[in-house]
């Protein structure tokens, strides 16, 4: 599941995108109300974090935007002031929730647990391919009667793999996913990673459904004849 964290105060920044990450999310970074904006708009995230105050565009107009330009993710404001007026004008721009800082980090966390529920009951909560069923609330794997034990990279590739069946994922598609910008490219994780999954979903199977594409990526479905 991936995050966009709206902050431009760097320290606070790093310390919620670290606890985030810890928690299985992968998470983009935006110190600015445009680059918000920008990534909001063009990556499909489960959940926004958006400071209220932000230099030049504030929080509460990038939620505005975000809404006229049809982007539906969970919003979660954060605001140093715990005034009624601010909430009452995010909440009107868009936003599902807010958080007065300071806060405690397992509220935070749990906020944004509630945040990503909230979006799955748009419909996206399972993903199929097949007799191949994600449960994203539970983060659950299972093919057909089977259960599939996953960690917590497996789970986000295979979730990666199954949105965009059956068309080709490709390899920085993954990082960006899986891994988000703290990634060596020079490892071999990537195919590491996908052999592992491949292991576990395919193996002992007559129908295989995750296949590479040399020298691109890879892709989820059935096999091309």
């Amino acid at each position: 599941m991936r995050i966009l964290l709206v902050e431009d105060e760097r320290k606070v920044a790093s310390f919620l995108a670290r606890a985030l990450r810890e928690n299985t999310y992968a998470v983009d970074v935006a110190e600015t109300g445009e680059k918000a904006l920008e990534l909001g708009t063009d990556v499909p995230y489960d959940a926004i974090l958006l400071d209220v105050r932000l230099p030049g565009m504030s929080g509460t107009e990038v939620c505005r935007e975000l809404r006229q330009r049809g982007i539906e993710a969970p919003v979660l404001m954060l605001t140093a002031r715990g005034l009624v007026e601010q909430k009452v004008e995010g909440l009107d721009a868009g936003a599902d929730d807010y958080l007065t800082k300071p806060f405690v980090l397992t509220e935070l966390l749990a906020r944004v647990r509630a945040l990503v529920r909230r979006g799955f009951h748009s419909g996206n909560a399972r993903l199929r391919y097949g007799d191949l069923e994600l449960d994203r609330h539970r983060r659950r794997a299972n093919r057909g009667k089977e259960v599939i034990p996953l960690t917590s990279k497996e789970f986000a590739l295979l979730e990666l793999l199954l949105l965009r069946a059956p068309e080709l994922v490709t390899r920085s598609e993954i990082v960006e996913h899986v891994w988000d910008c703290h990634f060596d490219s020079e490892t071999n994780l990537v195919e590491v990673y996908v052999n592992r999954l491949r292991q576990k979903i395919d193996h002992d199977r007559p129908a295989k459904l995750i296949h590479t594409i040399r020298g691109v990526g890879y892709r989820l479905g059935a096999l091309e004849s």
